[in-house]
Formats: structure tokens, sequence, C-alpha cells
């Protein structure tokens, strides 16, 4: 398993994070949907890594910088056949460790508040991660949950 940074040009990622983005759709309303489109994927603040074994693409993840101290995780996938298999959890480590290297004292997150997203949630709680208020621009919504922790 290799994780490396991704500049997003390539078709291969663009169709993984379509059919991310066509999954929280089915799951989540609209107006509590957060996933970022490419092009917001694509700004200065965020550095993404995408997931490979064998050559086959199998996660991604990305660090949206929201202030100096501050990042936020964003677009965290696993290939669906790869599921629970350590993907998300490797990849977690290597955003921690990326996040602390580029000099992150705390690392929030947003995610679902349904069943769907327990595992998710179980996996930022594993890791140190905190339920919290909202941060930066979100508002309460019961769809969402948002974690922090520090670095």
């Amino acid at each position: 398993m290799h994780i490396v940074v991704d500049d997003l040009s390539g078709p291969e990622i663009a169709e993984f994070l379509a059919a991310h983005v066509a999954e929280m759709r089915q799951i989540t309303p609209l107006e509590s949907k957060h996933a970022l489109d490419l092009d917001g994927l694509r700004r200065p603040e965020v550095t993404f890594w995408s997931v490979r074994d064998d050559g086959a693409l199998i996660g991604c993840g990305a660090v949206k910088r929201l202030d100096a101290g501050h990042g936020e995780i964003k677009s965290m996938r696993t290939a669906p056949a790869r599921k629970r298999s350590g993907v998300a959890s490797r990849l977690l480590a290597h955003i921690v460790t990326e996040s602390q290297r580029m000099g992150y004292r705390r690392l929030s997150l947003e995610t679902g508040s349904t069943a769907f997203f327990a595992p998710a949630r179980a996996l930022y709680q594993k890791f140190g991660f905190d339920y919290c208020a909202p941060f930066a621009d979100y508002r309460e919504d019961p769809n969402s949950v948002f974690m922090t922790r520090t670095l």
C-alpha cells in the first residue's frame, strides 16, 4: 500500500471522488453535504492523498488548512471492495503524521450522524478524536457530527 500526494489531474481519481459525492447524495440531504468538489480539493490550502495498492486506487483523504494551527480532514474514502481492510486506518495515521509535520496543533472533521457513518466515527475515536461543537463555518445540523483532536 502506497500513500502519495495527488494533484487530482487524473480521470481515475475524478471518477473515485464522483462516486464518493454520489454516495453522499444518496445518504445525506443536499443541505447537509459538505464534501468538496474537485475544484475545492485543488485549492492551495488543501493537501490531497491517494492510496494505491498494486497500482489500484483504493482510498483517498485530504487536509484543508483552516488556519496556521488547525486543519480539517476532508474526503476520506475507501474503495467499497476494500472497506474494513485497514486502508482507512493506515491513511488516517498518515494524515495525522503529515498534519503534525505541517505544523497543525489541532485536527478536526465533520462526518455524518446516521448509522451508515458509525464505522467512520469509531475509526476517528480510535485515533483520539472527540466530539465537539461545530467549527469553522459549520452550523449545528442533525445530519452532522463534529470531532477534533489535539496533535
